[in-house]
């Protein structure tokens, strides 16, 4: 599939910004299933300075600094992007048990594996707490398969948890998410990792799209496609292999990845430091439409 992404963020200040440093990660990433073929950042104002990098994760990073006075700031990001045979992912599955799967994470000295075993350890926004073991445990009996583990533990988040999107703020703590049993996309992948952490195995957070359907009777809206967020765990033999818990699917063409990291921190989409007073409005809209060539 073909895409093409605008994600436009705009800030109102009620008074003038006179100074502000960003870093945004809003270039859908390349790897196997898909291919970013251009990206096009624009600011405005214009930045006195503006750089591009690539962070641990290996997630595209613009830095950028404005150093007038400003009582807006809006971040436009232009992408197309490919998407195909993610689908065809789940039938190259290894079905061994989740117990060898484990102890092979955990044992072999492969460069790959020790490499994700920083994917087991807890992290700013996903603590390890007993609560998540004690969920997740249900999901893996005796000589299930990883995967189908996983799959199990993904439908019972979507069925155990409400989407609320304002029961949580980005701040709000996982344990809470835990006792109200409420949140959204960015709340329900911090549980899945965390589940899957607390028993041992290597998690990752995904930020990205998901391309939506309208009714039949309608055209696509502008601005409509959100910012979505989903897991991925680690297979051996297999690789990485997303889930969303949020839509309970295993993601295929409709996803499009962004970044990847430990937590939300480490793939905030628009973050910075702003030197002024007084508040500020936010607006996020994602326009993302497929193409055919």
């Amino acid at each position: 599939m073909n895409y093409k992404i605008t994600h436009k963020t705009e800030y109102s200040y009620n008074h003038p910004v006179n100074l502000c440093y960003n870093e945004a990660r809003l270039t859908p990433r390349n790897y196997a299933y898909q291919h970013c073929s251009d990206s096009q950042l624009t600011v405005d104002p214009e930045p006195a300075e503006c750089r591009e990098r690539q962070d641990f994760f290996g997630n595209t990073v613009h830095y950028f600094t404005i150093q007038q006075p400003h009582n807006q700031l809006t971040v436009t990001v232009t992408s197309h992007v490919d998407v195909s045979g993610r689908g065809r992912q789940r039938n190259f599955a290894e079905h061994s048990a989740w117990e060898d799967a484990h102890l092979q994470l955990h044992t072999d000295s492969d460069p790959e594996i020790l490499e994700i075993r920083q994917y087991i350890l807890s992290s700013p926004m996903i603590p390890a707490r007993p609560e998540l073991h004690a969920y997740a445990e249900q999901s893996f009996t005796k000589g299930r398969s990883l995967q189908e583990a996983v799959e199990d533990l993904s439908t019972r988040l979507y069925n155990d948890f409400t989407y609320d999107s304002y029961f949580t703020t980005i701040a709000t703590p996982l344990a809470d998410v835990l006792k109200y049993r409420r949140g959204v996309c960015q709340d329900f992948a911090h549980l899945g990792i965390g589940c899957l952490r607390a028993l041992g195995f290597a998690a990752r957070y995904v930020s990205g799209y998901i391309e939506t359907n309208p009714s039949p009777d309608k055209e696509p809206l502008a601005g409509t496609d959100a910012s979505h967020a989903w897991f991925s765990v680690y297979l051996p033999q297999l690789g990485w292999v997303d889930f969303d818990p949020t839509n309970n699917q295993i993601p295929a063409d409709r996803h499009i990845t962004l970044a990847w990291g430990r937590d939300y921190a480490d793939v905030t989409p628009l973050k910075g430091v702003v030197f002024g007073s007084g508040t500020h409005e936010l607006s996020v809209s994602v326009d993302c439409k497929r193409e055919n060539f």
